[in-house]
């Protein structure tokens, strides 16, 4: 066959046609010598052109390919093992039966791709941008696209244009190349292309500010030093939400029902955007999860991504995030708790992954973990096509956690409801210089609740007033913070103890089990799907005139006075019982859960129609959070009520800057509160008379 059999065209588009089985399979399955110069090369535009390549390999034809640096993991494996059997191989149809050719480079890309190099049917030389007088490597890279067809009779057909050879540039970009052939050249531009591509392969561009090297030991040594940890300029149009061209069996996928919400694709597109690095900032059950699941996928599926890690603060949420990734077939390991339970399977996937047995590895552990020695010895055995994400990221800002952030893996997203780490500027700067500035949208509560992501809500203030005892003591608390105040003494010892008492006092307020057990005769009584938040310290019981944690008085009341099936949810309890509890919340088999911290972040039981604040800390990440766990879509749910308690200052109380601080920090969760509410003028009417008294009308 010869190249002069086709009738090229001038120029091919994305929009006018198939690139690859219009013109690179018919001019392959005719050449015996392809040259390809190009910024950018993946297996996966073999994969694609399979059907010519298999052909001009079978005919005694060779590849040539300069490219940059920038090679993806997998196929810089897969060239050294190559180059390692080369000279220790001989041609034979008995390594790889050339009949099958065609469908190994489709199907099994890498084992080919290191074939072909072994048995010398393919040259690749890696070019470097250098300084001309001192040889030094220089920014920049190689970016010049020429590709060169040859046939036996000495036929050439020559293009240039945008396109690289990925599959990326094959398939899913808009790309163009113009076309020269030498047959019909006046201009002689077919063999003028040819002629650049024999100075690169030759060396003779050396002078120009380029060197191109041989794939040897030199060369390899290079290609670790600087090609970056990400794939090579992720472009957000090769996630084009359909099937993939080429996908390996048993590898993750998109689950069948699952339909993205746009706010969702908008995010992994600009995260894309924005190279592999940035924080996703949504509202409390708007999806970050499925979001980051389904970017891990598209990201495998068409970029060649090979592994994950996931970083969570507790361990219930490592398992939380294992029933999300198996439902994506990522088959996850779970690494907590005790390294024996873990460590040797982690190195054993580790090793099936490089040495190809597997084609993924998902591993999503705990803060803690990720940190420890154990786990950070092998996170150099993860590839460089690693994709990292920090679940509830603010807690990634912590010092001993950030220094624990890999630098070699270069794909970094955070997930958070409330990124910014609360009176830590320093932390939070850690967190966007390793994972990025926050990415749009942001999806605000505001906004979910607009776009329906999250059902409405009304929100119920409940005011608590002191007790005679506790007034007494209050009082006596607010004169000595007066006296401090009044000398200026404000950040002292003795004024922080004594604010410190004050916030006790009011946390564990006798009327606020009072207020919480009228509350559930009048309205939880025979109401299910419940979480009642409590504080984490102690108040007087009556049961034997001692005093209890809170959450366990509440759990009595509740629990016994009124005989509400509930359980405490607590870091008491194991990540078993915590499981077996939100499976029977779910179920109807509990009311509700009595928590104090563990549901604050992450915990998914969108079955929750009804919270109780009893206490909330003046973190601003708090509230959010426990009133984005009550809001959750679920099947039937058609709206949620929050119940806040919040404790009024004695009327005889002198209106000073303390009492107003104090208020302060309550009324700014209530207003937020109120304000998205569904009855938020009733909401607002409830507080008015607290801001007047206060003089906190800017809230």
């Amino acid at each position: 066959m010869s190249l002069r059999d086709l009738t090229p065209r001038i120029c091919y588009r994305s929009n006018a046609g198939n690139v690859v089985d219009d013109f690179y399979v018919p001019c392959m399955e005719r050449s015996v010598l392809y040259r390809r110069a190009v910024g950018y090369f993946t297996s996966g535009s073999l994969s694609l052109a399979a059907r010519g390549a298999a052909q001009l390999i079978k005919s005694g034809g060779r590849i040539q390919l300069v490219t940059s640096p920038r090679l993806q993991a997998s196929d810089v494996e897969a060239i050294e093992r190559g180059y390692a059997t080369r000279g220790q191989r001989i041609r034979q149809v008995v390594e790889v039966e050339l009949d099958k050719l065609a469908n190994e480079l489709e199907q099994e890309r890498l084992g080919a791709l290191a074939w072909l190099i072994s048995v010398g049917s393919l040259e690749i030389k890696l070019a470097l941008r250098v300084n001309p007088q001192t040889r030094q490597i220089v920014r920049g890279i190689y970016h010049e696209k020429i590709g060169v067809f040859a046939d036996s009779e000495g036929n050439l057909i020559s293009f240039t244009g945008s396109q690289n050879e990925t599959e990326g540039g094959f398939v899913d970009n808009f790309e163009s190349i113009d076309v020269y052939w030498s047959w019909e050249d006046p201009h002689g531009r077919a063999r003028s292309k040819a002629s650049d591509f024999d100075a690169l392969w030759s060396g003779a561009t050396s002078g120009s500010g380029l060197e191109v090297l041989d794939f040897t030991d030199v060369a390899k040594e290079l290609l670790q030093k600087y090609t970056p940890a990400s794939p090579p300029e992720l472009d957000p149009e090769q996630l084009a939400w359909r099937s993939p061209r080429w996908k390996a069996p048993h590898g993750p996928s998109l689950p069948v029902n699952l339909e993205l919400r746009p706010h969702q694709v908008e995010g992994i597109r600009n995260w894309v955007s924005a190279q592999g690095k940035g924080i996703l900032q949504m509202a409390t059950g708007a999806g970050k999860t499925i979001t980051a699941l389904a970017a891990a996928v598209k990201l495998s599926e068409q970029l060649g991504l090979q592994a994950l890690i996931v970083i969570c603060p507790y361990r219930h949420l490592v398992q939380q995030w294992g029933r999300e990734a198996d439902n994506f077939g990522f088959a996850p390991l779970l690494a907590f708790e005790s390294v024996h339970r873990w460590a040797e399977e982690l190195t054993m996937r580790q090793n099936e992954l490089s040495t190809g047995t597997k084609t993924f590895l998902a591993v999503i552990t705990t803060n803690s973990t990720f940190a420890s020695p154990a786990f950070q010895s092998r996170i150099r055995y993860f590839p460089r096509n690693t994709m990292l994400v920090g679940d509830e990221v603010h807690n990634l800002g912590a010092e001993t956690l950030a220094e624990s952030l890999p630098d070699s893996v270069a794909l970094r997203m955070g997930l958070s409801a409330t990124p910014e780490r609360w009176f830590d500027p320093i932390g939070t700067a850690r967190l966007y210089s390793y994972f990025g500035a926050v990415i749009e949208p942001r999806l605000t509560l505001k906004r979910a609740l607009e776009l329906k992501v999250l059902v409405p809500y009304r929100y119920v203030p409940l005011l608590v007033e002191l007790d005679e005892d506790e007034r007494d003591r209050y009082m006596e608390l607010s004169g000595k913070i007066a006296k401090q105040w009044h000398i200026g003494d404000q950040e002292g010892d003795s004024v922080k103890y004594l604010l410190l008492e004050r916030s006790r006092l009011i946390a564990s307020a006798r009327n606020k089990l009072v207020a919480l057990r009228a509350l559930a005769q009048d309205s939880l009584k025979d109401r299910g799907n419940l979480l009642v938040y409590c504080g984490d310290g102690t108040v007087e019981s009556p049961v034997d005139a001692g005093v209890t944690r809170q959450v366990d008085e509440v759990l009595r009341v509740l629990g016994g006075e009124l005989g509400m099936r509930m359980s405490r949810y607590t870091a008491d309890e194991s990540v078993e019982e915590r499981e077996t509890l939100r499976v029977q919340i779910d179920a109807g088999v509990l009311q509700g859960l009595v928590a104090i911290r563990c549901l604050d972040e992450g915990v998914d039981i969108p079955s929750v129609q009804t919270a109780v604040i009893l206490a909330s800390s003046s973190n601003p990440r708090q509230f959010v959070q426990r009133r984005g766990r009550v809001l959750r879509r679920a099947p039937g749910k058609e709206s949620a009520t929050v119940y806040d308690m919040v404790v009024v200052p004695p009327s005889e109380a002198v209106v000073g800057e303390s009492e107003r601080t104090l208020l302060r920090k309550e009324l700014i969760r209530f207003v937020e509160f109120a304000d998205l509410a569904s009855n938020s003028g009733e909401a607002r009417a409830a507080i008015f008379p607290l801001q007047k008294k206060f003089n906190l009308m800017d809230i």
